[in-house]
């Protein structure tokens, strides 16, 4: 996966990146890719790009990617800007956009080695907001999306207005300030899998800094105002018990959303990290995981017919928006003119009773 070696650029770890697997993005930041191949003896059927959460890291989903590939499914992850082993100032982003980006960029290189193949997304917590906005961005692109306690609802008792101001200010004003932690005891309720995770170096163990936390929430907003347009193929897990993500977010997507290929499992007990649950747990989520994929891996479902059709033939989203602004500055200026000609004529008609009054008035 690498397109550029470097013998001067150095991952956030002293690494250097001709060591590294990774693409440069359209910044110049080097970032670190992953990628997880089926055993020698089985066919490539499919292939998936994982997106991952918020101050975590790429290697964390090696146990979910092993029962992919044991399907024939090669899979691929990379560290988010400012993640694990990419490039960025740790936990940073200056616009949420860039990953959407990056993650469009690792899918089109995906699918230019893979042509043929379908391509899925998985997306968890943060990484969940991406893959929904990436999908949006080009839904021809994938063949389905699985979302695992993906952030797609803002918590509005943590996210008062008063915080949400607070946040804003600080994030223009010092977007490096941290202001809210993630406990990792909220991520799994097993006690292995927390201690992992607290002791994972790759991961980022501070707290989560101001611009970030503000651009995530953008990130979200963007979901949210996007949700009615959604067609494409998904799967939302959740977790009843989940401490840092709201399941009424699962829950709203699922029931707003105009897909007709729509499936919303919620585990009961169950933390954030699906995937990285108590054992017996964390393994039926991955089975139900693979089981949805290998289900569309042979079909093209009705809905990525549409989308595609859209994408060729119709209008994208953005261009309808933009004719219907244009409409509405058209009609917007018409408005003005009609209003301009009645004021005019409202002007010359009292010019012209003011003429026909001298008038009279010489006359006598």
């Amino acid at each position: 996966m690498t397109d550029v070696k470097t013998k001067s650029a150095l991952s956030p770890q002293g690494k250097p990146y001709d060591e590294l697997s990774h693409f440069i993005n359209a910044d110049g930041n080097h970032i670190f890719t992953k990628c997880w191949e089926p055993p020698a003896d089985v066919e490539m059927r499919a292939l998936v790009l994982i997106l991952h959460g918020i101050s975590e890291h790429c290697g964390r989903y090696d146990p979910l990617a092993e029962v992919l590939v044991a399907k024939g499914i090669r899979t691929f992850a990379h560290d988010h800007l400012g993640h694990g082993q990419s490039e960025g100032a740790r936990i940073d982003v200056t616009d949420f956009n860039i990953f959407i980006r990056d993650a469009l960029q690792h899918a089109g290189m995906i699918k230019e080695k893979h042509p043929g193949l379908p391509l899925f997304l998985i997306g968890h917590s943060m990484g969940g907001t991406i893959a929904i906005l990436s999908m949006n961005k080009k839904p021809a692109e994938f063949a389905g999306c699985v979302l695992i306690a993906a952030a797609t609802q803002i918590n509005p008792a943590e996210a008062t207005p008063f915080r949400l101001f607070m946040a804003k200010a600080s994030a223009y004003m010092m977007p490096q300030v941290g202001i809210v932690a993630i406990d990792p005891k909220w991520i799994s309720r097993y006690p292995e899998e927390v201690e992992d995770y607290a002791n994972d170096p790759l991961n980022y163990h501070g707290k989560v800094k101001a611009r970030i936390s503000v651009q995530v929430l953008k990130g979200i907003d963007n979901v949210f105002k996007s949700i009615d347009s959604i067609e494409w193929p998904v799967l939302i897990l959740h977790g009843d018990k989940d401490h840092l993500v709201l399941l009424e977010g699962s829950k709203v997507m699922h029931e707003k959303i105009k897909s007709k290929d729509k499936t919303l499992k919620i585990y009961p007990e169950h933390f954030h990290a699906l995937h990285r649950e108590i054992p017996e747990d964390a393994e039926k989520v991955r089975q139900d995981i693979l089981n949805w994929i290998e289900e569309r891996i042979d079909r093209k479902p009705e809905v990525y017919c549409v989308a595609e059709k859209e994408e060729t033939n119709e209008m994208t989203t953005e261009e309808k928006e933009s004719e219907k602004e244009k409409a509405e500055e058209e009609t917007k200026e018409e408005n003005e003119k009609e209003e301009l000609k009645e004021e005019t004529k409202e002007i010359k008609e009292d010019e012209s009773v003011k003429d026909e009054a001298l008038e009279n008035e010489n006359k006598e």
